[in-house]
């Protein structure tokens, strides 16, 4: 097949997730369909363009997080936080081991599940220098468990008979992404979804540490560290956003255009995978990602009850 005849359908693609209507697991699913079809055009460096579009996303996100409310919650639930994310880190990479899976992909599978699913991925795979493959099949695992909690958390909640407070720091602890947390949350009640978003963002700002950390693990042989600077950038952005409060108009449309950018980020990742490479994987990744999120559920669900 000609390149041209691969780049329409690409394009056609790329405008679509533009559209607000396409969600960022829908992006990769695109993306994948179209590798799979052999519809992606192989002029185009997408790896390159991909992890520079991450950076610039990344960073315009950190126009949406408000600092002191942030960190006001994490006061508030500071142990649990913590042990949470250590916890998940340190036994993930256990289980990388356990079950020989490709150091950095459980690396991202990992710092997604411990802070904020497909953001942290975005966030941690510039900093470990992560294959685009590596980065694909981290975020599907992501995206599926993030479908499922949507659904079955508000069902555990009201069997358990959680209240309004308890389930929102569940939901925000336990659950991957801040659309799926806010999703069940709002099933569950207002002062749930409150709860929830809140310490959601607040959970965002571990992203910091956890890039600057990963970098350190996963510097090359000559022993350099790669420092990820578009991380000191997210600092910068939080920073200016707090101190000017009066451009806050200006605020959200950057961190709604970063959403985007990162939908489309999603589709270029998902242009990477295909069927073949999905194979070669196997089902690993995926059990791997299902043993780390029970683990953090029955943990954080067993600490709020017996608190």
């Amino acid at each position: 097949m000609t390149n041209y005849k691969r780049t329409l359908p690409f394009f056609f693609a790329l405008m679509v997730c533009v559209t607000p209507w396409v969600t960022s697991p829908t992006a990769l699913i695109i993306g994948f369909l179209l590798a799979s079809l052999g519809l992606v055009p192989e002029q185009f460096n997408l790896t390159k363009i991909t992890k520079k579009l991450l950076a610039y996303s990344i960073v315009g996100l950190g126009f949406g997080i408000h600092f002191e409310q942030a960190l006001a919650v994490t006061s508030n639930g500071i142990g649990i936080i913590i042990t949470s994310i250590l916890g998940t880190l340190t036994v993930g990479w256990w289980l990388t081991k356990l079950l020989k899976l490709e150091q950095k992909l459980g690396y991202l599978i990992s710092a997604g599940t411990a802070i904020c699913g497909g953001s942290a991925i975005a966030a941690v795979s510039p900093a470990i220098k992560a294959k685009d493959e590596d980065i694909g099949l981290a975020l599907a695992t992501v995206f599926v468990l993030n479908s499922l909690a949507l659904f079955i958390f508000p069902v555990i909640g009201h069997a358990l008979g959680l209240d309004q407070q308890t389930f929102g720091t569940w939901a925000a602890i336990a659950i991957h992404d801040t659309s799926s947390v806010v999703g069940a949350a709002s099933a569950y009640g207002e002062e749930a979804l409150t709860t929830a978003t809140t310490l959601k963002l607040a959970r965002a700002l571990w992203i910091i540490p956890v890039a600057f950390v990963s970098a350190f693990i996963f510097r090359n042989d000559s022993k350099k560290i790669t420092i990820p600077y578009f991380i000191l950038f997210y600092c910068a952005a939080i920073a200016f956003s707090d101190l000017l409060p009066q451009f806050e108009t200006i605020y959200t449309l950057i961190f709604d255009i970063s959403k985007r950018a990162l939908v489309i980020c999603l589709f270029l990742i998902g242009c990477g995978i295909s069927v073949t490479k999905l194979k070669a994987a196997g089902m690993k990744p995926l059990m791997f990602g299902v043993s780390l999120w029970v683990m953090i559920s029955v943990s954080s669900l067993a600490w709020l009850m017996l608190a």
